[in-house]
């Protein structure tokens, strides 16, 4: 491993993330908005899909990470997965009642096209995990440098707010005019012309050797009770990680439709991008300090203004307040989430890294999107918020979802008062 990272190597990391990341908030956010929009409200359709989408994710992830270990290449993998994922994206410009009901006349056009969409997203999702969890995840691993590994992470948590701030600002409005068709192809493209440019750009790390063992050993390697027992920081890391997906989980599949719906800000691109905006400046500049002071010390200064930012989301409903909470809300959760996957990165062994993307992915998407989404179904149900448009009973998410998230993100301080003592014997190393 070189003790810094190349410029040319940042450019990777800064293209690939990003396409990588318009991808996910596609398949995160608008893939819901779609469902809600043109074939469905029922949240439980929602979460339903995310769920399925987290399965496959990690599955593939758990798989496709030991194949990369077990090729001793990344390059190969990444270059053809963004490729396909670009291509399976692209697809969804051909998917609406319309057309389910042309192609296939005899079924019920709502259940079926929520079915195959979906299926298309489990698809995508394959793709995406691939070449982006697996593989992309691992070459970082492979190539940065523990004293860097902060920054490195406080940049990446950005690109998921960057990805929505160029989405919401420039394309959103394709989606409010019903364009979903060249909102998905362009996107799909995008992602094709990225995955082309990889076969230039990458280049695997010369430290990186083929894996030994056999490939079912391999994919079990990261589950057995003695690797978890040699690695507890690592696993109580991943633990932590879990928990504050699941606590993001509950509100954010709902949190574009709690603004049109609940709040009645139709023009959500516009607080949504001063949000992202801020917070993805906050986020960068605490990379060094977080650093600096260490990732174990800086995380419950993190946990609290990421409480401090639900808890104010459940009570105002002001639009300067919604988005001064926002802030705090989004900064908080790249902060928490920058010391965490910092520490499990460092705590990974180095010689199995693709081993553990796809135990990173139970714990960073599978648990989490499983889990979140549901809480946050029961929580809009049971708030019996809702309205009834052309004879059909619509739910409206309410701002029960972020008091439900300040919960579980709480018991992240309780969780890390339980592994206090083996991060203290860490101390020197978090420097």
């Amino acid at each position: 491993m070189l003790n810094k990272i190349s410029k040319t190597q940042w450019i990777t990391i800064l293209l690939f993330g990003s396409c990588g990341q318009f991808a996910w908030t596609i398949e995160n956010m608008y893939f819901n908005v779609f469902l809600y929009k043109t074939i469905t409200t029922d949240s439980r359709a929602i979460a339903t899909m995310v769920a399925a989408s987290a399965i496959v994710s990690t599955l593939a992830t758990l798989l496709m990470g030991v194949v990369t270990d077990k090729l001793g290449k990344r390059k190969g993998m990444i270059v053809t997965g963004y490729i396909l994922w670009g291509l399976s994206t692209l697809s969804f410009g051909f998917l609406s009642l319309e057309n389910v009901h042309r192609w296939f006349p005899q079924v019920n056009a709502v259940t079926f096209t929520v079915g195959l969409v979906i299926l298309m997203d489990c698809v995508m999702s394959f793709f995406g995990s691939t070449a982006n969890d697996a593989a992309f995840n691992a070459w970082i691993n492979d190539i940065t440098p523990s004293k860097q590994r902060a920054r490195v992470e406080t940049v990446l948590a950005v690109l998921p707010l960057v990805s929505m701030l160029v989405i919401f600002g420039g394309f959103d409005a394709l989606t409010q005019k019903g364009n979903w068709q060249l909102f998905f192809f362009i996107f799909g493209i995008g992602t094709v012309l990225v995955g082309l440019l990889g076969i230039f750009l990458f280049q695997d790390a010369p430290q990186l050797k083929k894996a030994q063992g056999r490939p079912l050993k391999n994919i079990l390697y990261g589950f057995q009770l003695k690797v978890i027992k040699k690695n507890p920081i690592l696993y109580g890391s991943l633990t932590l990680l879990a928990l504050a997906g699941i606590s993001t989980q509950i509100f954010m599949p709902y949190f574009i439709i709690y603004i049109q719906e609940y709040l009645k800000i139709q023009n959500y691109a516009l607080p949504l991008g001063i949000i992202l905006v801020l917070s993805s400046i906050l986020s960068v500049l605490s990379g060094k300090p977080i650093d600096q002071f260490g990732k174990f010390t800086s995380l419950p200064g993190a946990i609290l203004i990421e409480v401090l930012g639900l808890l104010g989301l459940f009570f105002v409903r002001d639009f300067v307040l919604v988005i001064l909470f926002g802030i705090l809300t989004v900064t908080g959760y790249m902060m928490v989430t920058a010391c965490l996957n910092g520490v499990v990165r460092d705590f990974t062994p180095k010689d199995r890294s693709g081993h553990f993307q796809g135990v990173r992915m139970i714990f960073n998407v599978l648990v989490p999107m499983i889990i979140g989404p549901y809480i946050g179904s029961f929580v809009i149900r049971g708030s019996k918020s809702e309205y009834v448009e052309l004879g059909q009973v619509k739910e409206v998410p309410t701002p029960n979802i972020f008091f439900a998230a300040a919960v579980v993100i709480i018991l992240l301080l309780l969780g890390q008062f339980i592994f206090k003592n083996k991060w203290q014997e860490a101390k020197n190393y978090d420097r």
